[in-house]
């Protein structure tokens, strides 16, 4: 019997972005089912803390003007509001709303729905993916990212 060869780092990474490819379309199912669009959900389950504009961009990976104009139009259905950051008057930073956090709430339920592999993982295997993940892609701070950061 022939032992098999474990997989190559390449493996590995189309391995990566099939699973990646999957999880933002079922993403942007479960956001078109709340009447938003991927980037809107994005921004709503990035926000677990007020956060300033040019930061919220970054990881979102979009020019700030992008941001502006998905801000404007989650802010225009109540789901954040902008807010002068108190330590710099010049800074806007973007919270959600009581409404906006219980969006979160149920575009999160209806991820974890969805991705029921998750949930079958043990302890173990969770603490074992999340170091993986973490030794992977450093700067993300995996560790400490909400299920949805996106």
């Amino acid at each position: 019997m022939t032992p098999t060869a474990p997989p190559t780092p390449a493996d590995l990474l189309d391995h990566l972005a099939r699973a990646a490819a999957a999880y933002y379309r079922h993403f942007a199912d479960v956001a078109s089912r709340h009447g938003l669009t991927l980037m809107q959900g994005k921004t709503l389950s990035l926000l677990s803390r007020p956060m300033p504009m040019r930061g919220l961009a970054g990881l979102l990976g979009c020019d700030t003007s992008n941001v502006t104009g998905i801000v404007d139009r989650l802010q225009a259905r109540g789901l954040l509001r902008r807010e002068v950051d108190p330590t710099d008057r010049r800074v806007k930073n973007v919270r959600l709303t009581g409404q906006g956090e219980q969006a979160v709430q149920r575009i999160r339920a209806e991820l974890m729905s969805g991705l029921t592999g998750l949930e079958h993982l043990d302890r173990e295997d969770r603490l074992a993916l999340q170091r993986l993940l973490t030794r992977v892609f450093p700067a993300t701070g995996a560790a400490e990212a909400p299920v949805t950061a996106g």
